[in-house]
Formats: C-alpha cells, structure tokens, sequence
C-alpha cells in the first residue's frame, strides 16, 4: 500500500507558490483561471484529465463559457496542499499554453 502523502509546511507552500507564478492559495487549495473560448476550454480538460490520469492526481474544474477554472488540493491528505498539487498545477500550465490559454486571474 501506497504511503498517505505528506502535507507541506507554511513555509513550504509559501516557496512552492514563488516557483509556480499565476497560481493562488485559497485555503488548502491552489486556483488558477484561464481565459479560453468554450470549445478549447473542453480540449483542454481532456488533456489535462489525460496527464491527471497518468498520474493520479486531479483538479478540480470548473468550465464556463470563456475560461477554465481549477482548484487543487490532496483529498488524502485531508484536502491539504502536498508537492503533488505544485506538480500538477506546472503541468497545467504547460497544457494551458499549449493550447493557448491566458492567464484570466485578476
């Protein structure tokens, strides 16, 4: 059996959040909204969902019209922010150029 991930100290987070720019805390949660038409805004959570699968981690996603929310944390680590959620919201942002994206937090 897997080992329950480890939540990340303040200061940790607090470092984590300097190398991941466009993302913010909200709690024990990280969120990050794109700008993207409908359309791509779907191709895009497919691509993500795809790497989420991958590797076992998930966001939570929230597509409206013209952008793309998502909101990370660790359920198994009580909805704690653990390196995993650092690591998935890098990926994302790879994806979300990829397709385009801009960044819409504001």
């Amino acid at each position: 059996m897997a080992d329950a991930p480890v939540p990340l100290s303040e200061y940790e987070i607090e470092s984590a959040l300097r190398e991941t720019p466009g993302w913010q805390r909200n709690g024990n949660e990280i969120t990050r909204t794109f700008g993207i038409r409908y359309h791509g805004g779907v191709a895009m959570i497919v691509h993500v969902a795809d790497v989420e699968r991958l590797i076992g981690h998930h966001a939570d996603i929230d597509l409206r019209w013209d952008t793309v929310r998502f909101g990370i944390t660790t359920h198994d680590a009580d909805h704690r922010l653990t390196a995993a959620d650092f690591d998935l919201a890098r990926r994302i942002d790879s994806i979300a150029a990829a397709h385009g994206a801009e960044a819409a937090d504001g």
